[in-house]
């Protein structure tokens, strides 16, 4: 199959999205399916090995569920989608969060091939989806199949779109590249236990509580390490609480390329995840257990529909961060309880390989063009689509 994969991200930013889309790329390579990607970008270079890659339309930055999303707001794009599409004869057109303006939405309506979408995002309320559903709703009819990535994903769609079939496929972790086993990062791997953080620097990755956490229990284990890997807009404040509680052995790492971020993994003794909500399922999580880290996570949904308590994570209420503190120290101080979790971490993370992902998404595939052959053909005029977009 032709298969054109779609993000509405910046694609030359960093993020779950992109990355999802990228590894999905390669394994559908392997699995000898020809792929796409479209998505805009804030750079003309933008490299992707797995796929050509077509640039549509420049990302802004929005403000959104605590974060910022890189999208484009153009929808003046019409004519040079109906120009890609009518020369690759997708077989799949592949939806990434295919509710978001812009180039999501207007390829989703262009199309005349077999649509399928993901929803990757979980929030406590969606304005967009709450005001713009009778908008929306046109848009997911012509949706063949739909894939959402947990649970709770799925969750906050239905609340807007009820009944709406949704099947749950989850992200994927390449086992030969997160694995125990790898050379770690020299000066950081002594006698000081190492809490690592991977995550985007704002405000609902939950850093705030993880550095009062930490301030809390060096008292306890005065031979600790918190390496932060990640960058974002909460730097400079991080920093200055760093610095104006003289927490000691704090690593700033910043961003960290892919090909290093492993090696971080296997320098660190104890994963820890805080994050304060809007979580749909935690890619990072998949990374550490596929390390063989033993995790200290908060309970938001989409955590807990990756993690066991007490198999392969300690787990505790969000933006607590004194329980936090309690779980290090207790995970700090057993090494066999360290081991034991980590241990099944590993074995677990094999459910989540991009082998068993891709062929599941395939799968959905299959079933999207077998609806496709059973619905009566329709013919889109591209100036029609672009006036209604």
């Amino acid at each position: 199959m032709k298969v054109g994969l779609v993000s509405p991200y910046d694609f030359a930013t960093a993020g779950g999205v992109n990355d999802h889309v990228r590894h999905l790329a390669v394994q559908l390579q392997n699995l000898g399916h020809e792929t796409r990607i479209f998505g805009p970008s804030s750079r003309a270079d933008v490299g992707v090995e797995a796929a050509r890659f077509y640039r549509i339309g420049t990302p802004i930055a929005i403000r959104v569920n605590d974060s910022v999303a890189r999208i484009t707001l153009s929808f003046h794009l019409a004519n040079e989608v109906a120009a890609i599409i009518a020369e690759e004869r997708f077989d799949v057109l592949h939806f990434h969060e295919p509710l978001m303006p812009a180039l999501p939405m207007t390829m989703l309506r262009m199309s005349t091939t077999a649509n399928v979408g993901t929803f990757h995002a979980f929030a406590r309320s969606n304005v967009g989806y709450f005001y713009g559903r009778p908008f929306l709703e046109p848009y997911l009819q012509h949706l063949h199949r739909a894939i959402t990535v947990s649970e709770p994903a799925r969750d906050f769609v239905q609340r807007y779109f009820p009944g709406y079939p949704m099947r749950v496929i989850p992200n994927g972790i390449d086992l030969s590249i997160y694995r125990p086993g790898l050379p770690p990062i020299r000066h950081l791997r002594d006698e000081h236990l190492n809490i690592l953080f991977v995550g985007r620097l704002e405000k609902r990755k939950g850093l705030g509580d993880l550095l009062r956490a930490y301030r809390a229990m060096v008292s306890r284990l005065p031979q600790s390490r918190l390496i932060i890997v990640g960058d974002g807009p909460l730097r400079g404040r991080v920093e200055s609480y760093v610095a104006r509680n003289r927490l000691p052995n704090v690593v700033l790492a910043g961003y960290v390329p892919e090909r290093v971020k492993p090696r971080y993994y296997n320098t660190a003794d104890i994963f820890c995840a805080p994050a304060t909500g809007a979580e749909s399922f935690g890619i990072v999580l998949l990374e550490a257990l596929a390390s063989g880290l033993p995790v200290v996570a908060t309970e938001v949904p989409g955590y807990m529909s990756v993690l066991e308590p007490g198999r392969d994570s300690i787990t505790v209420p969000a933006k607590n961060w004194r329980e936090l503190a309690a779980s290090l120290v207790i995970l700090g101080r057993d090494a066999e309880l360290r081991r034991r979790l980590g241990e099944y971490a590993q074995q677990k993370a094999r459910r989540y390989s991009w082998d068993l992902v891709a062929a599941e998404v395939v799968a959905v595939y299959h079933e999207a063009r077998k609806a496709l052959a059973a619905q009566p053909a329709r013919q889109l005029e591209v100036s029609g689509v672009h006036n209604a977009v």
